[in-house]
């Protein structure tokens, strides 16, 4: 028993015709052929789609039920159909990204480049608030972020999970503890990002559930700068997981308060058209450890 391409056109061209006749002058094949696709899907499921009435056929319930669904199936299948033969699309074109961290959103971007290695990603960094307003103001088409509102004129859809962790020097003596408490932090210098970034609300959220209230040594408006200060031993910083591939002078280290995973989205204005957006959407898939 199937229900093929085939079949589910056929019985969708007869629902929406009247006849078979009709439905196989807009196929584009026989009417025998239309009739038997029918007959043989009605026959391998023990179902009656049709009841004839003169020359005209009318769906049985169980028909227009079928039909719901089968519609929307043609529907996703034309659409499709359509990014496929969009070759000029594919073959240049430009998908403008935003991104709140350089990953996983670049590890992101490589499988869609490696998919469709002839459009041109033009990529727009920034903290949570100003990536955001480029998805809102239009500047990208798509972004990448963590803690995207819960708003109707957004199409999200989850990327990956990641926490937030401690990130120090490799020799610094936090490295060799494997795991360690929020309160534990408080005996080492700290350095923050702004109160604009996703980063810092995750840990300004965990410290003060542990009733904690720290004053960093050092407070810096960027992920970079926060790497380079933290590369160069001036305190304990803060990172989502997968915020970034550097390795060297970077030690990461779990926080029992924050060992959450939490979601990053990929996500654009709903309405927002073209096969590189959806294209993008699914390149999630190709992902390493998807």
């Amino acid at each position: 028993m199937a229900l093929t391409s085939a079949r589910m056109r056929a019985v969708n061209a007869v629902f929406e015709t009247g006849n078979f006749s009709s439905a196989a002058r807009r196929l584009g094949v026989s009417q025998p052929s239309i009739a038997q696709l029918v007959r043989d899907l009605e026959a391998d499921f023990g179902v009656k789609l049709f009841d004839r009435h003169g020359h005209h056929l009318m769906a049985t319930p169980l028909c227009r039920q079928l039909y719901a669904t089968t519609s929307r199936l043609a529907a996703m299948e034309a659409d499709a159909i359509g990014i496929l033969e969009q070759r000029e699309e594919l073959a240049g074109g430009e998908l403008r990204v935003g991104l709140g961290n350089s990953m996983p959103g670049m590890a992101l971007i490589s499988a869609f480049k490696a998919l469709y290695p002839k459009i041109q990603v033009r990529i727009e960094i920034g903290n949570w608030s100003e990536i955001m307003a480029a998805v809102i103001d239009q500047r990208v088409d798509v972004a990448v972020l963590p803690e995207v509102p819960q708003d109707r004129r957004f199409r999200c859809e989850v990327c990956l999970s990641q926490r937030v962790v401690a990130i120090c020097h490799p020799e610094h003596p936090l490295n060799v503890q494997g795991q360690m408490s929020i309160t534990g932090l408080m005996q080492y210098p700290l350095v923050f990002r702004t109160r604009n970034s996703s980063t810092q609300r995750i840990v300004d959220k965990a410290f003060r559930a542990s009733g904690l209230r720290p004053e960093p040594a050092i407070v810096v408006n960027s992920r970079e700068g926060m790497l380079e200060a933290v590369a160069n031993r001036l305190g304990v910083g803060f990172l989502w997981e997968h915020g970034s591939s550097r390795t060297d002078r970077i030690a990461k280290v779990v926080v029992s308060e924050m060992d959450i995973a939490l979601p990053e989205y990929i996500f654009a204005l709903f309405g927002t058209k073209g096969a590189l957006v959806e294209l993008f959407f699914n390149a999630r898939h190709a992902m390493p450890g998807a």
